[in-house]
């Protein structure tokens, strides 16, 4: 039987309140299409590095971050209401570049193809 760190846990189910925290109830418009995409939360659950993507460019980037950054606050204190701890971990936000090297890889590997096609 597999058996799963606490951490990893409640790591999940902080990411799955943040997403619905931004998605129904900010409203800041600098937060725009931004995905949690995974919640590392250290052994003792005072850390939470919140790791998020944003749909856009460069910009988008930076005000979506800024966005969170003045929000941390507030998203902290709903999450002190909707999950039960003993401590409410300090939230880091982290962007999480693995969707763009992800997509940097699939246009590598389509390029590789289109080469081999005309030979």
């Amino acid at each position: 039987m597999m058996r799963f760190k606490r951490s990893e846990k409640v790591g999940d189910q902080i990411r799955e309140e943040i997403s619905q925290i931004l998605l129904r109830d900010l409203k800041d418009p600098r937060i725009g299409f931004v995905t949690i995409t995974k919640v590392a939360l250290s052994d003792d659950l005072r850390i939470a590095k919140v790791y998020y993507s944003v749909f856009g460019g460069e910009q988008e980037k930076e005000e979506s971050y800024q966005g969170l950054e003045s929000a941390t606050g507030y998203i902290k204190r709903e999450l002190g209401r909707r999950v039960r701890l003993k401590y409410m971990p300090e939230i880091n936000f982290l962007f999480d570049d693995s969707l763009e090297y992800g997509e940097h890889i699939e246009e590598l590997l389509q390029g590789v193809k289109g080469i081999g096609e005309e030979h």
